[in-house]
């Protein structure tokens, strides 16, 4: 299922940095470095190429997808022995239910103030992608992450390569005409990178754990609330790395 989509300016200024980092790195560095024409050359430029696509589209995807929609008729099943895990209100013990949207909520559901509605599985609502990342997305938005962290260290590698080859000579030749180019490109992937590489470990430790960036704030409270209490918290969908991954992995893979 696909959302509806509006301008929004951080969505903008990602796909002007997209097209940026492409057009700099197989027209400057690659072609600087090896010469687009050449074999070398020409290689480095189907693979970025190949590896910007990816990222444009799974990114594209995780913009337009629906996060996951919590159905009209949901109704908790708390006779359920298949399903015993039921979430309760931290006060008064009650079963989760949104006053704004008029409904129980399933587990792992949370409402989102921004999109004004109940996302299943919701682990955060992303500016950079003006949608939520839930249960139906977040494998597209892992994926964004994990091909725009290789590509902007691509980016970088090429950068660097390209600059240590240009000889003195050729600088005066050019009379510095790329210097901006590399300059605003350095800015740019430098910080890109760090930013993304760090988000991209702190999705692989939510995956270890089968938690969501909500839970995990959740479970630092619950776990200061337990040791407050002389209690052990534990996350209940945490099942240890094994399963967790062979569970996560049928999610994401799924």
């Amino acid at each position: 299922m696909t959302k509806g989509f509006t301008f929004s300016l951080p969505v903008s200024v990602v796909v002007l940095a997209i097209f940026y980092i492409y057009f700099t790195t197989v027209f400057i560095f690659i072609d600087r470095w090896f010469g687009l024409m050449s074999s070398p050359g020409l290689m480095n430029a189907i693979v970025f190429t190949v590896v910007a696509l990816m990222c444009v589209f799974s990114y594209t995807v995780a913009i337009l997808r629906d996060p996951g929609r919590v159905p009209a008729d949901y109704m908790p099943d708390v006779e359920d022995d298949q399903n015993p895990m039921h979430e309760i209100k931290r006060k008064g013990g009650d079963l989760r239910y949104c006053q704004k949207c008029s409904h129980y909520k399933p587990p792992r559901a949370h409402h989102c103030r921004v999109c004004k509605r109940c996302v299943l599985r919701m682990d955060h609502h992303c500016i950079w992608i003006s949608n939520c990342v839930g249960h139906a997305n977040y494998k597209v938005f892992f994926i964004f992450v994990l091909y725009a962290v290789v590509a902007c260290i691509y980016s970088m590698v090429l950068l660097v390569g390209s600059l240590t080859n240009d000889s003195l000579e050729d600088e005066l030749q050019t009379g510095g005409s790329f210097r901006t180019a590399y300059v605003v490109s350095g800015l740019l992937l430098v910080p890109l990178s760090v930013a993304l590489s760090v988000l991209l470990g702190w999705h692989i430790y939510l995956v270890f754990h089968n938690k969501t960036t909500i839970e995990y704030h959740e479970g630092v409270r619950a776990l200061w609330l337990a040791e407050k209490g002389g209690t052990v918290y534990k996350h209940p969908y945490d099942l240890g790395i094994y399963e967790n991954l062979t569970t996560v992995s049928t999610f994401l893979l799924g």
